[in-house]
Formats: C-alpha cells, sequence, structure tokens
C-alpha cells in the first residue's frame, strides 16, 4: 500500500514516529511524509521515506490559511493516493481529516497532545472543540495517547465510544533506550529537562525552581536541553536563556540528535509542564532507569507511578516543583536507584513499541478494508 504520514514538522516523525514508519517499509509498504521540511528530511529519506513538502503555519487558528491549508491537504491526497493516511498533531487532524473525507480516503488521526488550543482561553478552546467534532464524526478509528484526553474528547463529544483507541505513547525502543548506570554519588546532582523551551513546558517553573534549590545547595546542577526560540506563542527567547545562563542558574546543552548521553549524566529528569499528550522524554528517562519529576497534569502523570518511579508537584508552581526536588535529593543513593528500576520496569510492561506498532498496523487494515466493502 501507499501509506501517507503527515504532521506539523518532519522532525516530529524521525523523533516519535520512527518506528511505525520503520515498520511499515519492513512491510513492504510505500511511505511518504507530508511536513513542512526541516534538517529531518535527509534522515528520513535514508530511512526509505518519501518526501513531500507542506507549507502551513502552526501557529493559532487563522480561518483564511486554515481554508487554504485543507485546500492543500486535498491537493496533494489528490495528487498522492494514498491508500491511507497517518496524521498527527491539531492542524493535520483537524483539516487533513476534512481534505480525506471529500475523497474517500481513509484516515487515522493521532491526537497527540491538546496544545496551546486548550491552554489559551475558552474561545480558542470552543472553537477547536467545534473543529474537532466536525472533522472526527465519520472515522471510524482516533488513537489517544493517554486517558485523560481520551475522557476529555468523549465527554465533549468529540468522538464516540467506539472511535477512540488508547495508546501508550508513541512506545519507546527498550533496547535502544537501555538502562544506564547512575552517575558517581561524589558528583554534583544534575536534574535535566528535555523540552521545546517554551513556556507551556514549564520551563519558567524550572528556571525558578533552580534558583530557589541553588540557595542552600548551589552544588546542584540544573540542565536544559532543547531548541530555543521556536516558531510557538509560548517560546522562550533567546535573550532570556542567555541571561538565565550567565546567571548560573541553569548550563543550556542546546540541541542534539540522540538524547541518551544526556539522559545518562543526569540523576533526575524534570517536565514541569501544563499539559502533554505522552512526554516522550519522560518515557525516554524511565527507560533508561532514571526517576522522574513531572506536573500532576494529564499525560504527564500517566507515565509515572507516584512515590514509586517519580514525583508529582502541582503545575504551574515553582514553589511545589522545588519541593518535589528536594524530595528527591534527601534520598539516599539506593533508593533514587529503585525509584529508576521501577520506571524502567513500568516501561516494559505498558510502554514498548510494539505495542503501537501492531496497533497502527491492525487499523490500517480494517481501514482499508472497510473502504473496498463500502
Amino acid at each position: 500500500m501507499h501509506i501517507l504520514m503527515t504532521v506539523n514538522a518532519a522532525w516530529n516523525i524521525w523523533n516519535f514516529r520512527r518506528p511505525v514508519a520503520e515498520a511499515l517499509l519492513s512491510d513492504g509498504h510505500r511511505v511518504t511524509v507530508l511536513a513542512p521540511p526541516d534538517d529531518a528530511v535527509p534522515k528520513l529519506e535514508g530511512l526509505g521515506c518519501r518526501m513531500q513538502s507542506l507549507e502551513m503555519s502552526v501557529k493559532g487558528l487563522n480561518p483564511l490559511e486554515d481554508v487554504k491549508l485543507q485546500r492543500r491537504f486535498k491537493r496533494v491526497f489528490q495528487d498522492e493516493g494514498p491508500d491511507v493516511v497517518l496524521s498527527y498533531t491539531i492542524k493535520n487532524n483537524i483539516f487533513g481529516a476534512r481534505a480525506a473525507r471529500a475523497l474517500r480516503v481513509p484516515f487515522l488521526p493521532n491526537v497527540t497532545g491538546l496544545g496551546t488550543a486548550f491552554l489559551s482561553g475558552k474561545l480558542l478552546q470552543t472553537v477547536t472543540e467545534q473543529l474537532y467534532r466536525r472533522s472526527f464524526s465519520t472515522l471510524p478509528t482516533v488513537f489517544f495517547q493517554n486517558e485523560d484526553d481520551r475522557d476529555l474528547f468523549l465527554d465533549r463529544s468529540m468522538v464516540r465510544p467506539d472511535q477512540a483507541r488508547l495508546l501508550p505513547g508513541s512506545g519507546i525502543d527498550l533496547v535502544r533506550f537501555a538502562p544506564a548506570a547512575m552517575p558517581p554519588e561524589e558528583d554534583p546532582p544534575v536534574f535535566l529537562m528535555i523540552a521545546r523551551l517554551l513556556r507551556d513546558k514549564g520551563v519558567l517553573e524550572f528556571v525558578d525552581a533552580a534558583r530557589q534549590i541553588k540557595v542552600w545547595n548551589p552544588q546542584v546542577r540544573f540542565q536544559l536541553l532543547g531548541a530555543a526560540g521556536s516558531e510557538n506563542r509560548s517560546a522562550i527567547d533567546r535573550a532570556t536563556l542567555d541571561a538565565w545562563v550567565s546567571e548560573g542558574v541553569v548550563e543550556y546543552l542546546g540541541t542534539t540528535s540522540d538524547v541518551r548521553p544526556a539522559i545518562a549524566a543526569a540523576n533526575c529528569v524534570v517536565l514541569p509542564s501544563y499539559r502533554e499528550g505522552a512526554p516522550r522524554t519522560l518515557i525516554e528517562a524511565a527507560a533508561m532507569a532514571r526517576p522522574v519529576i513531572t506536573t500532576d497534569v494529564p499525560g504527564c502523570r500517566a507515565v509515572v507511578d507516584r512515590e514509586v518511579s517519580g514525583f508529582l508537584c502541582e503545575v504551574r508552581s515553582a514553589k511545589s516543583l522545588a519541593a518535589a526536588i528536594e524530595r528527591f535529593l534527601a534520598l539516599p543513593p539506593e533508593a533514587q536507584q529503585t525509584m529508576g528500576q521501577a520506571g524502567r520496569a513500568k516501561m516494559e510492561r505498558e510502554y514498548d513499541q510494539s505495542i503501537v506498532v501492531d496497533a497502527y498496523r491492525e487499523a490500517i487494515t480494517r481501514s482499508v478494508e472497510t473502504r473496498q466493502g463500502q
């Protein structure tokens, strides 16, 4: 079959959806990725995917621009003639679904998180809900990455119970992300946050918590790994980041194509996000036997066994985050190690990437057979 995958950035497929792409290619399918191009394009082409550039703005809802985007999707779907479309991220899910329905192309969206649309005020949230409700109404399957998002869509009638299918995020390669020994006990403890540097990810709370901790324990290290100044309304600008580094409150590690060395060098991975689908960085950290500290919000809490594999803190609260960090620092090394091992065990039980791959294979087969039977 010809399978088209669409998302709002090519790196998203490479970082998060690669196991699905690799499995589909190994099954003998042709895979086309439709996304705005970036540095991940050569990697995806090397994998065997064919790339198609998609012009789109990931910011906000602009009716005129979104109508144009829907037309672009329809034109590409007509030209490419895919047997099925796999979609990720908000605009691709909504406007891709509308274009696919007009052409009777099977469409499988994955709600990877609710994003700033559900954090930016009632009006935008209401409009987005209406768009989801109309776009998803005829789809046989809608994937979700956590129970909270699924239940919200069900409660607000954006999907029906027979449509909703729960996945363990994007899954994790448990071989590639193998357990790593904890850093030497004599080294200063390291708390690592891996994320795009957005306010919605809780970067400000992470920095403020670091300031609080360093007052009484200046040796503790706080590191940020991820892109700054991205195209997002809540992005942290580079000048602000540089000021934090000059202050000595955080270290900035830039970006990387392989997060494993940074995770291995950390004692604990922190993500104080306001809401997530299934936070990949926490899943990767847990797979590598690292304890985690994150917020008690949808998506984040799903990947943590509270008090067992990590600690939860209040959202938008640097004070609560600092208290959780202090609790972790008070643990003896053996207890920290046990917490990390519990996270690894949870990933082995619930987050193996084969679960996600098998779910997609089944949904693709069912969608295509349904279309052929119509």
